[in-house]
């Protein structure tokens, strides 16, 4: 829509987890590094939690990325599965397509192909997103593939990503055992001022921007303060911003535009309490039961509903044939 207006190659406020996009934030490199650490370290059970849109599957694309010729990697999303489905899941990631229902069979095939990576040297790193939506008999079931090691090493690092009520998940008393696994633990921040714009300029110049300022600084404050320095908020708001930009013949977004895209994105006033009410009208005349005479004739008797059709019929045939009285 806007690439050539501004000169980009690539749509740089994209919804993908591109991990060339990643920008690294001051909490998002420490997350990654404790994430780097703990999978060098062999600590088996690691966890990344943070509230939606900070980042965390394009932080994990890029982790993986730095593990790709030294170990075998699978990324799990599908999330709200048994725990059957969640074993098949791991195998496909993994290679292995055969259709059965039988757990055992697919533990024992996992822990056979664990050993076969193991035995070439390369380790196995698998990611779980959106772990919050894991029931809990699925989360015993992904504690049980710690169990998958030799006596001197593990054989997996499994990294649980999530929101915060995976969290409360994980502190719960019947999943102690794995919160007792889970050796590091670590969360997102929002970005800061400094942050956003830095965030923005990265990702512009990533998709090949060599224009000028894009925002006017008083528009960057405005996307900082809307967008709550959430990451995904800020690329909704700078795809809007730029959009409309293209659209004025602008080259920068300013305060106006700013403006226009946070009127445009305020999603409170499409609610339902923020709708009209619809106007009441008081009838214009009594309302008369069905059961009621419903007219007067032409000597004042009153009429039944039935009558009443039948005498305006006669004054409509009369009318018509200029009769009168």
């Amino acid at each position: 829509m806007f690439l050539k207006h501004f000169g980009l190659e690539e749509q740089p406020f994209g919804v993908t987890p591109d991990p060339r996009f990643l920008y690294l934030s001051s909490a998002h490199r420490e997350a990654l590094a404790s994430l780097y650490y703990g999978i060098e370290a062999n600590r088996g059970f690691l966890g990344l939690i943070a509230q939606p849109g900070m980042g965390k599957t394009t932080l994990l694309f890029h982790l993986l990325e730095k593990f790709r010729t030294s170990a075998h990697t699978a990324f799990i999303f599908q999330t709200q599965c048994n725990s059957r489905e969640f074993m098949r899941f791991l195998l496909a990631e993994v290679g292995y397509e055969e259709d059965t229902q039988d757990l055992v069979r697919l533990h024992d095939e996992f822990n056979r192909r664990l050993l076969a990576e193991a035995r070439a040297g390369r380790r196995m790193i698998v990611v779980v997103d959106e772990a919050q939506n894991l029931a809990p008999e699925v989360l015993e079931t992904v504690r049980l593939l710690s169990d998958f090691e030799t006596p001197r090493a593990k054989l997996m690092h499994i990294i649980l990503s999530g929101q915060p009520q995976l969290a409360d998940k994980l502190a719960s008393p019947a999943l102690a055992q794995l919160r007792q696994r889970v050796s590091i633990l670590h969360g997102l921040e929002a970005l800061t001022f400094s942050e956003v714009k830095n965030y923005i300029e990265h990702r512009l110049k990533i998709a090949g921007y060599n224009g000028g300022a894009p925002f006017t600084p008083e528009a960057y404050e405005m996307v900082a303060k809307f967008t709550q320095g959430i990451p995904r908020n800020v690329n909704n708001f700078c795809f809007n911003a730029f959009a409309l930009a293209c659209a004025l013949q602008k080259t920068t977004v300013d305060a106006d535009i700013a403006n226009e895209v946070i009127s445009d994105m305020d999603i409170s006033r499409f609610t339902s309490a923020a709708q009209p009410q619809s106007p009441r009208f008081e009838p214009l005349t009594e309302q008369i039961p069905s059961e009621a005479p419903a007219r007067h004739g032409a000597d004042g008797e009153i009429l039944t509903p039935a009558e009443a059709a039948a005498y305006m019929q006669e004054v409509v045939l009369k009318l018509r044939s200029g009769s009168t009285r």
